[in-house]
């Protein structure tokens, strides 16, 4: 994970409620308030447990330490290839440039003004997804691998940062996964696209060589439990229902990505050897 996420601090003020009105009160579907965007749908005590839900990471000696280290020893031959600046421009989870990691996948641009639903669900599902993994991260607080093999990774600027901080599991493939499913929900005539762009996401990791195999595969499970328990949540489920009308009426409108998607799909065309 990188300093690049937006902060989870509870002390964050919440902005003006996003709530339609009209001049009589007649009905409309759920009513639901939108709180700030950077601030989640779950309260503390509905994130998903990453200590109940992963295991502790491979023990030394074992065959999934082993095959970590040859996944991760395969990536290294990425570097300076177009897959690795793919894995750079995945590892920056700021937004307005976070917007457009899935852009490709879902065939449209994702912006505030004309998908405020689609840009709301995934922010809020971020932060979600971010905290999901912080209980085992900060018991096992495993050594990445650019640490171990002395080898750059492909945001050099996040080093010093990601050097103290643990690899266990993978943060971003969470948030990845996370919003990959979200999307499919909202979008599910693009669901193979977007599933296959979520695992891309959290494999960009092992090529920025910042993360082992393991950490991606249960990042990816925490991804999958906090999708699962945001179903119970009527904000989440209001920003589903209003992504799907948006995007439908966006793409009729012709509004495309404005990512170089054929660039992106060469890049992702390479394959990372080993990976599961």
């Amino acid at each position: 994970m990188t300093h690049r996420l937006p902060p989870l601090s509870l002390a964050l003020l919440a902005t003006a409620w996003l709530a339609a009105c009209t001049s009589t009160p007649a009905p409309v579907a759920p009513a639901v308030a939108q709180a700030d965007a950077t601030t989640g749908y779950l309260a503390a005590d509905a994130i998903p447990d990453s200590l109940a839900l992963v295991p502790a990471p491979p023990a030394a000696g074992s065959a999934a330490l082993a095959q970590d280290h040859a996944v991760a020893a395969a990536a290294l031959a990425m570097r300076d290839s177009p897959r690795f600046e793919l894995a750079r421009r995945d590892a920056d989870l700021d937004f307005p440039q976070a917007a457009g990691l899935f852009a490709c996948a879902l065939g449209v641009e994702i912006d505030p003004v004309h998908t405020p639903a689609t840009w709301r669900l995934l922010r809020r599902s971020l932060v979600d997804a971010a905290q999901s993994t912080r209980a085992a991260k900060l018991r096992y607080r495993r050594m990445r691998p650019f640490v171990e093999n002395d080898a750059p990774t492909c945001t050099p600027e996040d080093e010093t940062g990601l050097r103290d901080s643990g690899s266990y599991p993978s943060g971003h493939t969470a948030i990845g996964w996370t919003w990959a499913l979200a999307l499919a929900q909202a979008a599910p005539e693009r669901s193979d696209a977007l599933l296959a762009r979520g695992r891309s996401f959290g494999e960009s990791r092992l090529v920025c060589n910042v993360h082992w195999q393991s950490d991606v595969l249960q990042g990816r499970f925490m991804g999958a439990g906090t999708f699962a328990r945001l179903q119970a949540e009527p904000a989440f489920r209001a920003d589903v229902a209003a992504a799907t009308d948006e995007l439908a009426r966006v793409r009729k409108q012709g509004r495309a990505p404005r990512s170089d998607c054929a660039a992106e799909a060469a890049a992702l065309a390479q394959p990372l050897p080993g990976a599961l």
